[in-house]
């Protein structure tokens, strides 16, 4: 049994996200289910508690009951056995957004990062936001140092662009002459893209929220609302 992903753009606490939300909690095992939120890009500038809580307290609003902020936020952290462990018995992981270089150096390798593969191979739910979403994929952007990172790998041949309604879609350019054969995903502010839907060896996503999806691929431009879906096999499991 495989777990689900789920990408969004950023501004990810109001509006219409609570329809990707309450929808994972279910995919979780509904309002009792462990969620996990892992706030280590907010680290940087000591924002993580604050934005922690925020996490908390917007799931809580949905009606979750069993929700933690977890406190990772160096390598000494994400190699923590106890924060390891509660990451490997969530039915949601939920990295906020912030610093992605930060996030992405932080998880890659750690024993958080083992746990999250452990519990998604399991059924669980691993979910990101803006900095959060882009480490999930094979490639990010970080804007700091403007160059490409591997990420974490959870989606194959993929670089998202997240806010992509308002600064996001300034990268394209430049992402497409960087990464030609790779699918950019601009994901728009209060939206997700979740993979809740199986077509056959394919994967079904839908898109959520208040905006839209972008598919950028081979030059060619696609949208997507929310409430449509597409089919697409990006998703492909590194395990390493």
């Amino acid at each position: 049994m495989q777990g689900y992903l789920l990408l969004e753009g950023g501004a990810e606490f109001g509006g219409q996200m609570s329809e990707p939300d309450r929808r994972v909690i279910q995919l979780a095992g509904g309002p009792a289910a462990h969620i996990s939120i892992v706030p280590t890009a907010a680290a940087t500038d000591n924002n993580h508690q604050r934005a922690g809580r925020n996490g908390v307290n917007w799931f809580r609003s949905l009606g979750a009951t069993n929700v933690e902020s977890l406190p990772l936020i160096d390598k000494a952290s994400a190699n923590d056995p106890s924060i390891a462990n509660a990451i490997r018995q969530s039915g949601l992981i939920y990295m906020l957004g912030g610093f992605t270089a930060y996030l992405g150096e932080t998880v890659k390798g750690s024993a958080s990062w083992q746990a999250m593969l452990e519990a998604y191979i399991n059924g669980a739910v691993i979910a990101g936001s803006s900095a959060g979403a882009m480490v999930m994929c094979q490639y990010y952007f970080d804007p700091g140092k403007r160059r490409i990172v591997e990420g974490l790998g959870l989606l194959q041949n993929t670089c998202v662009l997240p806010h992509h309604n308002t600064f996001g879609k300034g990268w394209v350019k430049q992402l497409a002459s960087l990464l030609p054969e790779v699918v950019l995903l601009g994901i728009d502010e209060r939206t997700g893209m979740l993979d809740d839907g199986e077509q056959g060896r394919k994967v079904g996503w839908s898109v959520y929220g208040q905006e839209s999806v972008t598919i950028y691929r081979n030059g060619l431009a696609k949208v997507f609302r929310n409430g449509e879906g597409f089919v697409d096999d990006f998703r492909e499991l590194n395990r390493g």
